[in-house]
């Protein structure tokens, strides 16, 4: 038994880090879902840093997402990228909607936080979190512990739940 053991312990073993972001999913709130937080480690003198994650309704009426903020930062904003004139640009947005039954993926060159006048950097490494509040308009509030990883994660499956 114990050797059966084992080897099911082996063939597990590659998969934790998948199996440990996959865990960082009870942000929910309402018909709300948060899932997928992440940052990317950036180097000690990086003036600011994004936030990644998918939020999803999984209810009947569409709710907005009015604001955010984290004690690692002075001020936490909105951020979407968008082409112009041939040209990609990134934009502050003051609120982001989460339509009934969809999701928002927030993702490099999309939607995004971008954390600014950062305070506290040693959150900001690889194996370490940092707290986020979102603030949604009908639902509330809700805290996500987010991550930071040395490379992105593979995108999550959101075909059942697209903006």
């Amino acid at each position: 038994m114990l050797k059966t053991t084992l080897v099911l312990l082996a063939l597990l073993l590659p998969a934790c880090p998948a199996l440990a972001l996959a865990q960082i999913t009870g942000n929910r709130v309402g018909d709300l879902e948060v899932v997928q937080p992440w940052s990317m480690e950036l180097p000690p003198n990086a003036p600011t840093v994004a936030a990644y994650f998918v939020i999803r309704n999984n209810g009947k009426t569409a709710d907005t997402l009015t604001g955010v903020e984290s004690p690692v930062a002075g001020s936490a904003q909105f951020h979407e990228h968008i082409s112009q004139d041939g040209l990609m640009k990134m934009q502050q947005v003051q609120s982001v909607e989460i339509p009934a039954g969809g999701s928002v993926v927030f993702a490099p060159m999309a939607y995004h936080v971008m954390l600014l006048d950062l305070k506290d950097k040693s959150k900001l490494v690889d194996g370490q979190a940092f707290p986020l509040t979102l603030h949604f308009e009908t639902s509330g509030d809700i805290n996500v512990d987010v991550p930071v990883l040395k490379q992105a994660p593979e995108p999550i499956d959101t075909t059942q739940h697209n903006h």
